[in-house]
């Protein structure tokens, strides 16, 4: 009984460790045929209006009513202290470093990341990588690559219209219907936001997240077997592991860039 569960163990220890390397060595392979990827610019430019831009509506109305919950719940919190007039530093903060990196990917992960995963999958079940094998055109070049950076560039792009618009919706809310004092909520966010500590790091955030959520996404959906049931699942597999992810780098992140 305990030799089978050790054997369990080790070999589940095993698989996953092969399944890991196998995955790092996929990610290397799409960097390292990206060089030539540049010189065709369209193929990149294509998948960012695919990625982004059918995104951009659910980024754009997700944004606004976080904004305006974000506005609503600080106000509530902050007059219980005198201190309504840093609403516009709360929200500004909150979405610049937190929510805006972190719901864009998770709802970039829903939408394009299972977009991603089906296409390639049914790509892959189609056989048209194997066709493009035989044409001798590499498909990670042709296919994953122009996908991959696409989702790179749309990823902070679309974190920084987010947390654009939620800053709106927390001014909708704080000075046009609660009635916080104008000046006081732009002047707060102008003086107690810093563009390199907080901005920048919330973009970087992005940048990271839209890595790892395009390749988590395509490498299911190059991975997946030529199976209707399997490339269901890696479109369940590839929401499942991507928001894991997001989490867990977020934490890695903010350890590493506000312990100060």
């Amino acid at each position: 009984m305990i030799v089978t569960l050790l054997e369990n163990i080790g070999r589940s220890c095993r698989e996953t460790t092969a399944h890991v390397g196998y995955a790092c060595r996929s990610f290397f392979n799409i960097l390292a045929v990206s060089g030539g990827l540049w010189k065709r610019p369209r193929l990149i430019t294509q998948q960012i209006h695919f990625i982004g831009n059918y995104s951009l509506l659910l980024i754009g109305v997700s944004g606004l009513f976080v904004g305006l919950v974000l506005g609503l719940q600080g106000y509530y919190t902050l007059n219980k202290y005198g201190s309504e007039q840093a609403l516009g530093l709360l929200v500004a903060l909150s979405l610049t470093r937190e929510l805006g990196p972190v719901v864009t990917a998770l709802l970039f992960a829903g939408r394009a990341g299972t977009s991603l995963t089906a296409e390639i999958g049914l790509m892959k079940a189609g056989e048209q990588l194997a066709a493009m094998e035989m044409m001798a055109v590499n498909p990670i070049q042709r296919v994953l690559a122009p996908r991959f950076w696409a989702g790179v560039i749309a990823m902070p792009i679309l974190a920084t219209i987010f947390s654009a618009v939620g800053v709106f919706g927390g001014y909708v809310v704080g000075v046009k219907l609660i009635g916080v004092d104008e000046g006081a909520f732009w002047s707060q966010m102008q003086s107690g936001v810093d563009v390199w500590a907080d901005i920048a790091n919330g973009f970087i955030k992005s940048i990271v997240f839209g890595v790892a959520v395009t390749f988590v996404a395509l490498f299911q959906g190059y991975e997946a077997r030529a199976t209707p049931e399997d490339v269901a699942g890696a479109t369940t597999r590839t929401v499942v592991i991507s928001s894991l992810a997001v989490w867990w780098l977020d934490f890695l992140m903010t350890a590493l860039m506000f312990n100060k």
